[in-house]
């Protein structure tokens, strides 16, 4: 089985490229999705994270702008979500499958979850019109070109996005 990392800056469009290449009949894993779902179906793991962070639960956006806590906070959470995206794998059968994560690149952990990477790219600006948090989440991202390997840009139409990326699942196949 290949498995292929979708990532990008936020609202780059991995979420839209994400859904057209599920409407192919590709499974996706979706990391940000799985996360929030880990958090309410593994007993005790809000308030685990609440005491780790010293925080409640409904100021875990801190995150965004404490790196020490995020640090603790992906401490307690990756080795969760690698589990789960372990378990998800051995339950594929298409010979092709995606993980879409804006942040595995970068962390090593994840490294052998995945055997390419397609990165979605989009100017700024665009970006920003797209999501506002892009002011405040872009500098928490980096990623290592030299371990990309397709770029699809997205700043023109959903149709011209679709016809990329049809493009490149006939690479990939």
């Amino acid at each position: 089985m290949k498995t292929v990392l979708i990532t990008g800056p936020i609202a780059s469009g991995k979420s839209l490229c994400c859904r057209y290449i599920e409407s192919k009949g590709f499974p996706v894993y979706d990391c940000d999705s799985r996360t929030k779902a880990l958090y309410d179906l593994i007993p005790g793991l809000k308030e685990s994270i609440e005491k780790a962070l010293e925080i409640r639960w409904e100021q875990i956006g801190v995150i965004f702008s404490d790196d020490q806590k995020r640090r603790k906070l992906e401490s307690i959470v990756y080795p969760l979500v690698l589990k789960d995206i372990k378990q998800w794998k051995s339950e594929q059968t298409n010979e092709l499958v995606f993980i879409e994560s804006a942040i595995a690149l970068e962390k090593p952990e994840f490294n052998e979850s995945y055997d390419e990477v397609v990165m979605i790219v989009a100017d700024r600006g665009l970006r920003e019109q797209r999501n506002p948090a892009v002011t405040q989440r872009d500098h928490l991202q980096s990623f290592d070109l030299k371990r990309i390997n397709h770029v699809i840009t997205n700043d023109g139409t959903q149709e011209d996005l679709y016809l990329k990326i049809e493009e490149l699942l006939c690479k990939l196949i």
